[in-house]
């Protein structure tokens, strides 16, 4: 797998300083939770899914969560189930070389895990991991443990992506205890824990919110006020944290506005007009802000409910060259002692100690979502990956 793998050769070549590395399901943990960009979420009871899967990893679909909770009626787990272990087959048939797309399962229950494993047989070589809901220090270690002896019973590294949506973690009277709770039970199981993610729609739920396409999570102030939280226990740069992916954008097809469209025009013009108004048409421009706010604000990566939307999240994931550029000077001074060094760009201050977490950061992304050219931006990349 890499990403942007489905452009054609020349394509890359013109977009990228250096293309996206190769990673397989058996790269290491660190590499595997920044390659998950854009995660595609799809409910299990697709009676064509094996069909999904192969479709959307021919269209750069790197991470897909199958699953068995939300997006499916109470009465059809079992039959979700029964479905998912038939399509786990049918891929397997389809794929007996090479790496699909990094596949997890969303469970109900711990017992779901062990259960599912046991069920897979060998098709279990598909599988990287399992989602667990709506995760506490409580509710978290029976998932952790199940998964823990599912791991054990297959042979197979398997990983959890806990999502963090619970009332407890919400309401300020209990929210630092949970938070400290949830730190204690992922940092026991640390190993297996690739990347926590955030359900900001049960976030909105708890207070009968729901965010318009004109504004972002963080618009929403309680839940922006968590999503602080979150990053400042669980996201910190200094070994003891997490990646954090970002929160889910409800919305893929136009819905009447209030206020003017958050894409600037100049950069567009003369182009590339026309993907402008198709990014605005789909209430993408709300979503390309709120990418740009998960990372500034310590996400990375997105859940993704529709495929519309993986391919801007991979195409803003792409380190920019000046980003690059900053980081390599950074890091490189950093091995002479630190200081501070005027940008190689001359349009701002590297100070090379307080920057070197961010350097790191961007490398570790440079590796998977490669390095844009010198005079390639965000709207090139957005052209080579989004229909207009």
């Amino acid at each position: 797998m890499r990403h942007f793998g489905h452009l054609a050769p020349d394509v890359r070549n013109e977009l990228f300083h250096r293309e996206p590395a190769e990673f397989t399901a058996a790269s290491p943990a660190g590499t595997l939770a920044v390659a998950l960009g854009a995660t595609l979420y799809c409910p299990a009871t697709r009676s064509r899914l094996a069909d999904d899967v192969l479709k959307q990893a021919a269209r750069g679909v790197v991470s897909m969560v199958l699953c068995l909770e939300d997006s499916i009626d109470d009465r059809e787990v079992e039959t979700a189930e029964e479905n998912l272990v038939r399509q786990f087959g049918e891929l397997s048939h389809r794929i007996p070389d090479g790496d699909p797309p990094l596949l997890f399962i969303r469970v109900r229950t711990p017992g779901q895990i062990t259960d599912l494993v046991r069920r897979l047989g060998d098709d279990v070589r598909l599988l990287s991991g399992f989602v667990l809901p709506k995760f506490t220090e409580e509710s978290g270690v029976p998932f952790l443990e199940a998964l823990a002896a599912a791991e054990a019973d297959c042979g197979r590294r398997l990983f959890a992506m806990p999502v963090l949506e619970s009332p407890q973690l919400l309401h300020l009277e209990t929210r630092t205890e949970t938070l400290y709770g949830i730190s204690r039970t992922v940092d026991k199981y640390r190993d297996r824990v690739l990347a926590l993610r955030l359900g900001v729609t049960d976030f909105c739920s708890a207070y009968g919110l729901r965010r318009s396409p004109d504004m972002t999570a963080y618009d929403v102030r309680i839940v922006a006020s968590i999503i602080a939280d979150v990053v400042n226990v669980l996201g910190r740069a200094d070994g003891t944290g997490f990646t954090i992916t970002g929160p889910v954008w409800e919305y893929f097809k136009h819905s009447e506005r209030m206020f003017k469209p958050l894409l600037r025009q100049s950069p567009f013009i003369p182009a590339a007009v026309d993907l402008r108004e198709a990014l605005i048409q789909r209430d993408m421009d709300g979503l390309l802000r709120e990418i740009e706010l998960d990372r500034t604000n310590g996400l990375q990566g997105k859940t993704c409910i529709h495929p519309s939307h993986v391919q801007p999240v991979h195409a803003l994931s792409v380190v920019s060259h000046e980003e690059w550029s900053d980081a390599a000077d950074i890091l490189h001074e950093d091995r002479s002692g630190g200081g501070v060094l005027r940008s190689a760009y001359t349009n701002k201050m590297n100070e090379v100690k307080p920057h070197r977490a961010w350097a790191e950061r961007t490398v570790r992304r440079a590796e998977v979502f490669g390095v844009a050219r010198e005079e390639i931006g965000f709207v090139e990349l957005l052209s080579a990956c989004v229909p207009s």
